[in-house]
């Protein structure tokens, strides 16, 4: 049995000793469009996706906590870099989740095969014998060209005339789709989130996952994927992938704003900038955003896994309110580093400033539907006063 302190101990210090490599290629991998295939390899052989995978692949089965201060320490040094962890790693959690055929045929002949996605609901959806015919144009596929599966979203049609649409996740792999590059954008660049085109590939039904499933917290993979890690709704996990670099990435604007300004003196005024009560300001509601953004990311999946290990569902005003926690976090951070960057003089409007840098990657982060905080606070508010919620990503 895995002594799982030392592999904590073991990732925590890897991903530390990574900040300033990461921070070396940014430039590279930005102009890139991708991410280097060093920091790939880095990344396999430290361990960094197997965190959350099941132990039955070789996975650590560690807690989310784990996996996400991994993800916000690499996001310190190059936040494409963790935001292509976030979302890729969190696919083999997912993998748990459906019937085990589904992972027999990604991870069969290596455990170490990595799922890219776009869980827009865009994808064209026929029944067939045995499964589905699936086509459509998806776009944001975080890491796609190192990955040699995707996740894709789709409504399939209602069985019966009134019915519902059932929301799906569809396992492609890398031969039924193509990727169409045209990722170019003014921050995450090293993310390569190109779009996926699907012409009429067929999805067995076992290699579909629905959304109901992940939100009652009892997926077909449950029956051998059996740690309360896979009971947490599903909803709650992805949404953090795409949330939490930003809280590492501000944390290394804050660190290079007390290296920059240190010793700074403004030119017009001569007055050293470790005493502009304005940059003293920006520093200590970035350092405190940080602070407050990881406690509520704590606390909450302290929560789900209590709830989890004791088989007690959480109440639809909890997933409502951490579901908001999560959506509020892109938009703190992005507002902490512009005040950063507005407080460090004009050599920040270089691109090649690490604080220029983190506020277009968190910026952008920023702009991903799950980071656009207006339409879950309507939520929260609506649910409180007793109202039904409008939301199932939860």
């Amino acid at each position: 049995m895995l002594n799982q302190d030392l592999i904590r101990q073991r990732l925590s210090q890897r991903a530390r000793e990574l900040v300033p490599i990461l921070r070396e290629r940014a430039l590279d991998a930005a102009h890139a469009g991708q991410l280097p295939e060093e920091t790939l390899k880095d990344f396999q052989e430290a361990g960094f996706f197997r965190i959350l995978q099941p132990a039955r692949w070789e996975g650590y089965e560690l807690e989310p906590k784990d996996f996400f201060e991994v993800q916000m320490t690499l996001a310190e040094g190059c936040m494409s870099s963790a935001w292509v962890l976030g979302v890729v790693a969190i696919h083999n959690w997912q993998m748990a989740l459906f019937d085990d055929r589904a992972a027999q045929d990604v991870w069969g002949d290596d455990s170490s095969v990595l799922i890219s996605s776009s869980y827009m609901p865009v994808g064209k959806v026929e029944r067939v014998e045995g499964g589905f015919k699936l086509s459509g144009r998806w776009g944001f596929s975080s890491g796609s060209k190192h990955c040699e599966w995707a996740f894709l979203g789709a409504l399939v049609p209602a069985e019966e005339a009134g019915g519902a649409p059932d929301y799906r996740t569809f396992l492609v792999p890398r031969s039924d789709y193509q990727i169409l590059e045209n990722w170019n954008v003014m921050g995450l660049e090293a993310t390569g989130s190109h779009d996926i085109l699907v012409e009429n590939a067929f999805v067995p039904e076992y290699r579909t996952h629905r959304a109901f499933d992940g939100f009652m917290q009892n997926s077909p993979g449950n029956a051998v994927n059996t740690a309360p890690l896979f009971r947490l709704p599903f909803g709650q996990i992805f949404v953090r992938a795409v949330s939490s670099a930003a809280i590492g990435a501000l944390q290394g604007a804050v660190d290079q704003f007390v290296e920059h300004n240190r010793a700074r003196v403004g030119v017009n005024d001569g007055r050293k900038m470790v005493q502009d009560p304005a940059a003293q300001s920006a520093l200590a509601n970035a350092m405190v955003c940080v602070d407050e953004c990881k406690t509520v990311l704590y606390r909450n999946f302290a929560l789900m896994l209590e709830r989890a290990q004791k088989a007690e569902p959480l109440s639809m005003p909890e997933r409502v309110k951490m579901r908001y926690d999560s959506a509020l976090v892109a938009d703190k951070c992005a507002k902490a580093v512009g005040d950063l960057m507005f407080n460090s003089g004009a050599s920040t409007i270089f691109r090649s400033h690490p604080i220029n840098r983190a506020f277009r990657d968190i910026h952008t982060g920023r702009a991903h539907v799950a980071n656009s905080p207006a339409k879950y606070a309507w939520n929260l508010g609506a649910v409180s006063m007793g109202q039904d919620s409008n939301d199932f990503f939860l």
